[in-house]
C-alpha cells in the first residue's frame, strides 16, 4: 500500500470539487448548516480561493497512484494567530475508510510539516473526534482540547505540536 500526498493543481479543481460534494454529503448528517443547492448538489462555493489565497493548500490523498481522498491544509500567512497549520478538512472515499489510510496520510503530513497545529470537528461527528484522539494516542502527541460554538455548531478543537 503506497500512500502519498499530492498538492492539487488548479487544473484539477473539478476533481476536487466533485470530492468536496461527497464530503459535504457525509457531513450533512451532522448539521443542518449543509444542504443541497437548487440543482440537488452539494457545492463548496469558495473552492476557487484555494488557488488565489496564500496559505490554503489542498492535497489529494493518493493510494497506489489513485485518488482516495483529500485534505485541506491551512498555513501561514492565511493563519495569523498561534497556529502554524490547521487541517481544515480530511476526506477518505468510503471504499477506503477503516483501512488506516487517513491515519497514514496524517502521519505523512506530520513528517513533512512540523509546527503548531489545530484541528476541529463537530461534537456530533463522533467518528471524526475518535479518529483524531486515536491519531494523538498512536503518534504519542500531547494535545489540548476544548469545546466551542462555531457558526452555531458545537465543535471540539484540539491544538498540538509535531
Amino acid at each position: 500500500m503506497k500512500i502519498s500526498l499530492k498538492e492539487v493543481a488548479e487544473s484539477e479543481k473539478t476533481t476536487l470539487q466533485n470530492l468536496y460534494a461527497l464530503y459535504l454529503h457525509d457531513l450533512s448528517k451532522y448539521t443542518d448548516n449543509i444542504d443541497i443547492d437548487e440543482n440537488g448538489l452539494f457545492q463548496y462555493e469558495d473552492i476557487h480561493l484555494f488557488w488565489t489565497t496564500e496559505g490554503i493548500a489542498p492535497y489529494f490523498i493518493m493510494l497506489n497512484g489513485r485518488i482516495a481522498g483529500f485534505l485541506l491544509l491551512l498555513e501561514r500567512p492565511f493563519l495569523t494567530k498561534e497556529n502554524d497549520f490547521g487541517i481544515n478538512d480530511i476526506f477518505i472515499l468510503n471504499k477506503y475508510k477503516g483501512k488506516g489510510l487517513g491515519f497514514k496520510a496524517i502521519e505523512l503530513l506530520f513528517e513533512n510539516k512540523k509546527g503548531q497545529y489545530f484541528v476541529m470537528e463537530m461534537v456530533s461527528n463522533i467518528r471524526a473526534v475518535s479518529f483524531w484522539r486515536k491519531v494523538f494516542k498512536e503518534l504519542n502527541i500531547n494535545y489540548n482540547e476544548r469545546q466551542q460554538q462555531i457558526d452555531n455548531e458545537s465543535c471540539v478543537i484540539q491544538t498540538f505540536t509535531v
